[in-house]
């Protein structure tokens, strides 16, 4: 399949609850596997994807069912990159410190390791708050 110069873009709603989770992980295995991702690369791309909304619904929402997040996936022939926007509680994405992973198992704290598994199992990173709306942006790239 060739993807030069074009980009496909893919795009759902949902309400902020966990419960929809498994409809999200569905969507970005479906889209990704049509375009070429495979195995590990689609694992890491679904576990980063539901780390970052799992946060969004528990964080930035507070488990409020009534609120939404967009979902945008844009796939091109070098990447993946996934968009998440929401109109919840902003994150200080700047001042993020990673967590000491060796004193979390030592101490077998539990969570706290969102932020840090995304940004390992990612390629690129970003997040920005623009009015109200919080903007995160992950992108894989092709093997």
């Amino acid at each position: 399949m060739s993807f030069l110069n074009s980009i496909t873009t893919y795009q759902i709603n949902i309400s902020a609850s966990t419960h929809n989770l498994s409809e999200v992980r569905d969507f970005i295995t479906g889209h990704a596997e049509s375009c070429g991702f495979e195995g590990e690369q689609i694992a890491d791309i679904r576990l980063a994807v539901d780390e970052a909304v799992t946060n969004i619904i528990k964080h930035a929402y507070q488990n409020d069912t009534s609120k939404e997040i967009d979902i945008t996936l844009k796939i091109s022939d070098s990447q993946l990159c996934i968009l998440l926007i929401d109109t919840g509680k902003t994150f200080e994405f700047k001042t993020y410190e990673p967590p000491d992973i060796k004193k979390q198992i030592e101490q077998k704290k539990r969570g706290g390791m969102g932020v840090y598994l995304i940004q390992s199992l990612m390629d690129s990173v970003s997040y920005t708050r623009k009015g109200q709306k919080n903007r995160m942006k992950m992108c894989k790239n092709r093997a």
